[in-house]
């Protein structure tokens, strides 16, 4: 690391440069070598579609991907730190999507909270070890960490275990947990994704102030362009794998493109509506019958005697702050929640614990949620994780017929992946996993689709391709949606009912 001597108040130096750079791993490369220089003051946007190498760029900056010939330069002051990874924290939220740090995690484990054990750190307990990681506990630090802890309520969190938190929780914890440990350099891939209106505005302002009162500087990661906050001063545009300049935050939001209201083709659209009909569907009045439901675990109540009822072609927002309760209940309704049978729930006309298989009731169900991704680790050809919803299984443990290959693609071609079926799911963009398990809830054709937050980390584009699909979808017979989202934009045009769970 290269530093300089002292520079006079308000002097823009490169903090981080890189010129030519080409990874020495052939499968790391971009496709054109990378040139990128954040001077001090900036505050960068790295936007661009899903697959476009957003990722890979923040790989060789923090020094992830090394370089042939000629390393990244830095220059971090005034920080004394010596080492880059101390300088620059990098928060991917692949926690919240089956990170390396998660390896343990599993889709049922967040509701069984039995099984933490004593020796398991509360949310409490890990942000306290990063406070005094630093060794820094000055009045100035002990303010920010207040700070924190008021702007994102997490007085409600700190007895919790991270296993357990919701993807909005999460996501609160992980960025105080690194803002605690006091970067030059702070790298957050799409932090407002899973974050109710609320505290979306709280973090932007929160953002903004640490910006000017903090030798902080801050790189956005974002697949939704139009969630870029107004203290970013400049954008990188990334896409095929090419690094475009930098250009001023004024100047990209003047030439953004605008998206037409249907991305979707006539012809696919027409397609989805004409698929034939299975012989052994449900066709019951009442798809979700629940009354006086209530979740507890320990002094907190998720749920409070609720009474919900969806009849079939019903199309249903489910909504609430974050920690409302809205995973908890598409668990129970799910069977993934082991509380689910001491609760009165009926699916399909079928009242829970009366002896119906679970499994055959989720023949029935199309399903897709922050846990599920979190959750879903294998390295299996994309095709195979579509072909898995077939099986209502994690892996492919059955080879599926030449026929349930042929409908694999048509909703791989559907989602706009059908180029990736024999790439390996855990080397896609985050982006592109959620539209292989898009297609994967899909591909059965389920009588009743649930799906909570399925836009994630998706680009402007396939934003407005999962909206079109879902509203195509709806136009069948016999089909029933129930939909989570923190943005009201995202709501698809067909939904005609609403819930709004409260936080108790």
């Amino acid at each position: 690391m290269e530093h300089s001597n002292a520079t006079e108040a308000g002097e823009s130096w490169p903090i981080i440069h890189i010129h030519d750079g080409v990874c020495r791993m052939p499968e790391w490369r971009m496709a054109q070598p990378v040139n990128f220089t954040s001077l001090n003051g900036e505050h960068i946007a790295i936007v661009g579609p899903n697959g476009g190498g957003k990722t890979r760029l923040v790989n060789i900056i923090i020094g992830r991907y090394p370089l042939l010939m000629r390393d990244p330069e830095y220059d971090f002051r005034p920080s004394q730190l010596p080492m880059v990874s101390d300088n620059i924290k990098y928060i991917t939220f692949l926690d919240a999507y089956g990170g390396d740090n998660d390896r343990t995690y599993y889709l049922q484990q967040r509701w069984n909270r039995t099984e933490m054990d004593e020796a398991t750190p509360t949310v409490g307990q890990k942000l306290e070890e990063a406070y005094h990681r630093t060794g820094d506990d000055t009045p100035e630090r002990r303010a920010l960490q207040q700070k924190l802890y008021d702007t994102f309520r997490l007085d409600q969190l700190v007895d919790k275990y991270t296993p357990l938190l919701s993807s909005g929780e999460l996501r609160k914890f992980k960025l105080t947990e690194t803002l605690l440990a006091a970067p030059r350099v702070l790298i957050m891939d799409n932090p407002f994704i899973g974050l109710d209106a609320a505290t979306r505005d709280q973090l932007r302002e929160l953002l903004a102030t640490i910006t000017r009162e903090l030798d902080l500087q801050i790189m956005l990661v974002l697949s939704k362009s139009d969630d870029i906050p107004p203290f970013i001063t400049h954008v990188v545009e990334v896409r095929d794998n090419v690094v475009l300049p930098k250009r001023t935050l004024n100047d990209y939001l003047d030439h953004r493109p605008t998206l037409p209201p249907h991305v979707l083709s006539a012809d696919v659209a027409q397609g989805i509506i004409d698929l034939p009909y299975k012989d052994n569907e449900y066709h019951t009045r009442e798809v979700v019958g629940m009354h006086d439901v209530s979740i507890r675990y320990g002094e907190r109540t998720i749920l409070k005697e609720l009474s919900w009822t969806v009849l079939n072609g019903e199309r249903w927002a489910l909504v609430g702050k974050n920690g409302a309760g809205k995973s908890t209940l598409l668990s129970l309704v799910c069977a993934d929640n082991p509380q689910s049978y001491a609760c009165d729930i009926a699916l399909f006309d079928n009242p829970r614990g009366s002896g119906e298989s679970i499994w055959d009731i989720k023949k029935h169900i199309g399903y897709v949620s922050p846990e599920m991704h979190r959750a879903y680790k294998r390295d299996l050809p994309a095709i195979h994780i579509v072909a898995s919803g077939l099986k209502d299984s994690v892996g492919l443990y059955v080879k599926p017929q030449v026929n349930e290959y042929d409908i694999c693609r048509f909703w791989m071609n559907v989602f706009g992946i059908r180029e990736l079926e024999n790439r390996t799911f855990m080397k896609l963009s985050s982006g592109e996993q959620r539209l292989v398990l898009l297609a994967r809830a899909f591909v059965k054709d389920p009588e009743l689709l649930i799906l909570d937050e399925p836009l994630h980390g998706l680009d402007n584009r396939n934003r407005q391709l999962v909206k079109n699909v879902i509203e195509t979808f709806c136009q069948r017979k016999n089909k029933t949606l129930i939909m989570v989202t923190h943005y009201e934009s995202e709501m698809p045009a067909c939904i005609d009912h609403r819930i709004e769970l409260v936080r108790h």
